[in-house]
């Protein structure tokens, strides 16, 4: 069964990933898009709707692809509306907004699923699957980058929030799946410069995080890096393939038809905003 979507954004990640991947199937048809600029709306190749309540009217589910406040918020009136919900990271901009969202969600008992988008990369799959047998005691991850020196993706919310909010959520999440739920974080740096995390995990592993957007010229693939008693196990960006978004829809389809239990749900974005929360206080 294909199932309807409803395209809430327009702007790069919207154009360059979401719409595509909705429209090409097979188990999603985009029925639409709603954006607060129609004009780029209109070059996702869909209908466009002018009424967002209009476009929830079309679909049985809504992705998202738009800032962290504004998913909060649009996202609340998708999940009254009974709406299953394709999430972007962070699932807000603050950890009040991604309480009302994930509330909204659980009362409204409507399906969701994240946009964490390693986890859907059969690489990093089997790369998880392998730390379990080195016993792990400690890892390290890192994304490091310019995308806050200009492009597509130098956006207010991340000129302004910097790393913690855009790619914590993403090595945050790995480090949590490879070594066990995060029960603690430590933070030091500049959310707009250098950022370092220290991680503790409730198996007694402990981790840590490099995050940079602001750093100039060739930088290394994200990678994250997982060592035990027997061995170590690493996995960085240039694995994740083309696979990633084709499995994440897939599997937000089948989240939908099943009406809910993906394990990457708005729960789950909700910790993640705890420890981001924590640790962005903890900068100050």
């Amino acid at each position: 069964m294909t199932i309807s979507v409803g395209l809430v954004g327009a702007g790069p990640w919207a154009e360059k990933v979401h719409a595509p991947a909705l429209a090409a199937g097979p188990h999603t048809r985009l029925a639409g898009v709603w954006a607060r600029r129609p004009e780029a709306a209109a070059r996702l190749g869909a209908p466009v709707f002018e009424r967002i309540e209009a476009l929830f009217d079309s679909c049985e589910a809504v992705v998202f692809s738009v800032p962290p406040d504004v998913q909060a918020e649009l996202g609340v009136m998708a999940a009254k509306a009974g709406k299953a919900l394709l999430l972007e990271k962070p699932l807000a901009a603050d950890l009040d907004g991604a309480r009302r969202l994930s509330d909204a969600i659980g009362e409204a008992g409507v399906a969701s699923q994240m946009c964490l988008t390693w986890r859907y990369s059969a690489a990093v799959r089997a790369f998880l699957a392998r730390v379990s047998a080195i016993e792990p005691f400690g890892g390290h991850a890192a994304s490091i980058s310019g995308a806050m020196l200009g492009g597509d993706f130098a956006s207010p919310w991340r000129l302004e929030r910097g790393a913690v909010l855009d790619v914590g959520p993403h090595m945050i999440d790995m480090l949590d799946a490879a070594l066990g739920t995060v029960t603690g974080v430590r933070a030091h740096g500049n959310p707009t410069g250098w950022v370092g995390l220290l991680l503790e995990h409730e198996t007694g592993a402990v981790s840590e995080a490099s995050l940079c957007l602001s750093a100039p010229g060739e930088t290394p693939p994200s990678h994250v890096d997982v060592y035990g008693r027997l061995g170590r196990e690493s996995v960085d960006r240039n694995a994740l393939g083309p696979d990633v978004f084709t499995t994440m829809i897939a599997e937000f389809a089948g989240t939908v038809r099943n009406g809910g239990g993906h394990p990457l749900d708005a729960l789950h974005g909700l910790r993640l905003q705890e420890i981001i929360a924590a640790a962005e206080a903890q900068l100050g």
